[in-house]
């Protein structure tokens, strides 16, 4: 019996022996994994705060950016109380100038090649569209179609240009042609490159735009920018990637930190509305010149198509080599197009 019950005690000991070790080997495991926890947080603040040093990128005043990227002709002219940045140029009695607008995250320096050929012979205007390039973000923080619309004829108003030929990239082809739809008394020649206007759906997006649409990294977006991100963006929009030279991005990259362009592109992204007023692309009656990069990735040219389709009497033409922004990568061979069809 003695031996029984020291065979009990012996058991029950050993149980609560091995309990005490399982418990603390579960209490070390947990220790474990709450200091591996901690280490990676530790590691995953030491590479942001690395990250956000190395490209720590706050914003620049305009007027600090002025004297580098708004040497004369550039001008600054009030439309509604915002400051634009414009640059008008060549022949002052043209009784119809030629009005150049520029896409998303550009400025009116992506037309530079396309003005020298032009100005001898005509008047041509350009100019930073709010919230971009050096004319920044307007006060009302709408970058709608329509504001944009209502924003040239306007500027055209100040300049006392009635009738005008109007030519747009990306965005500013959408503004274009809906300057025509909304005054198409106003228009005489429509030249559309790489427009949008339809509910597309791209092949590829630059990583700053797609960066741009995450909300939760507005702040990070806002004050910091690699310059391989930069890079990137506008390699992805040319045809031929080795032609994008340092001093092309970083004129992007200038543009960019204009005051208050971080934001509002965050808040145009917000905006848009791809293929809203698609249906009236087939009102539009004006003489339509279509150019299109083929190897454009962001809008492909499924959608160059489907404009000189829904335009009656517009002539299309393709450049094989080159992506989306022809003026830019290819300014010879695309304005020549242009002047053909201002001869006409």
């Amino acid at each position: 019996i003695k031996i029984r019950k020291l065979h009990s005690v012996w058991r029950i000991l050993t149980l609560r022996y091995s309990s005490f070790l399982h418990q603390r080997a579960i209490m070390n495991r947990s220790k474990r994994v709450a200091l591996y926890f901690f280490i990676l947080i530790l590691l995953l603040f030491g590479v942001s705060a690395l990250f956000i040093a190395v490209n720590w990128a706050p914003d620049k005043p305009v007027l600090q950016l002025r004297a580098q990227w708004a040497p004369a002709p550039s001008a600054f002219i009030d439309i509604n109380g915002l400051s634009v940045h414009v640059r008008d140029e060549g022949v002052r009695d043209d009784p119809v100038p030629i009005v150049l607008i520029h896409g998303t995250s550009s400025s009116l320096h992506t037309w530079e090649g396309w003005v020298a050929a032009l100005k001898g012979q005509r008047r041509v205007i350009s100019m930073d569209l709010p919230g971009f390039g050096l004319t920044g973000p307007n006060q009302q923080d709408d970058y709608s179609s329509p504001a944009y619309t209502q924003f040239i004829l306007a500027l055209m108003d100040s300049l006392k240009v009635q009738r005008f030929v109007v030519a747009g990239n990306s965005l500013g082809g959408e503004i274009a042609w809906q300057v025509a739809v909304a005054a198409p008394q106003r228009v005489d020649k429509l030249i559309l490159i790489d427009a949008t206007g339809y509910l597309f759906v791209p092949t590829s997006i630059p990583l700053g735009f797609r960066l741009a649409r995450i909300s939760q990294l507005a702040w990070l977006t806002q004050h910091t920018m690699p310059h391989s991100m930069m890079e990137s963006s506008v390699k992805s929009v040319y045809g031929n990637p080795e032609k994008v030279t340092q001093e092309l991005v970083s004129r992007y990259e200038a543009m960019t930190l204009r005051a208050g362009n971080r934001r509002a592109l965050g808040i145009r992204i917000k905006q848009l509305n791809s293929g809203t007023y698609a249906e009236k692309i087939k009102s539009i009656t004006t003489p339509t010149l279509i150019l299109w990069g083929a190897k454009d990735n962001l809008i492909p040219i499924t959608y160059a198509h489907q404009f000189k389709r829904d335009i009656a009497g517009s002539k299309l033409v393709v450049f094989d080599q080159l992506g989306h922004v022809p003026q830019e990568e290819d300014p010879a061979s695309s304005v020549a197009v242009v002047q053909d069809f201002l001869r006409q």
